[in-house]
């Protein structure tokens, strides 16, 4: 009996344009951790309160209050309220023990592009973000190279005109 298996590769693929906008989601997030033990308690439950963000378009100062720009020229939010030892007592269940709240910072990045009439907005990463900064100003297409199944940005370079 011969067994037959079959494989599929996918290939990346990449998209010319001219219209694109990336943004960068920047995030403060205060969590604590939530355990009977810990120290000992390999996955502790992570309560989440309060949160602050704010987006960056192509690498401009975003309105409102916001701080930076950082080392990578992204533009943060004010921090969010620290939770009160109340809020963390709270929601602590009989037996647990509670860690120190944490602030937590954290970027999403998508790029948001038009090929002919269709357009798509994709997660993509820092390096493409700063590529797409750089162009934006002088309005210079771009190539994208698209991820597997064309589910991500995975580079953007400048295309000459």
């Amino acid at each position: 009996m011969t067994a037959l298996t079959a494989l599929t590769l996918n290939s990346c693929s990449t998209a010319t344009t001219e219209q694109y906008e990336a943004t960068a989601l920047t995030s403060y997030t205060w969590q604590v951790k939530y355990a009977n033990n810990l120290t000992s308690q390999p996955q502790p439950r992570i309560e989440t309160f309060a949160n602050t963000s704010v987006v960056n378009r192509n690498g401009l100062k975003p309105p409102g209050g916001v701080l930076g720009p950082d080392e990578q020229g992204l533009w943060w939010p004010t921090f969010p309220p620290r939770p009160s030892v109340d809020e963390v007592e709270q929601r602590k269940r009989p037996q647990e023990e509670a860690g120190k709240p944490e602030l937590i910072k954290d970027v999403k990045y998508k790029l948001t592009y038009g090929v002919g009439n269709t357009q798509k907005t994709l997660p993509t990463n820092y390096d493409v973000y700063r590529e797409v900064v750089k162009a934006y100003a002088q309005k210079t297409p771009l190539q994208l190279t698209l991820g597997i199944n064309d589910d991500s940005v995975e580079k953007a370079e400048p295309v000459s005109k």
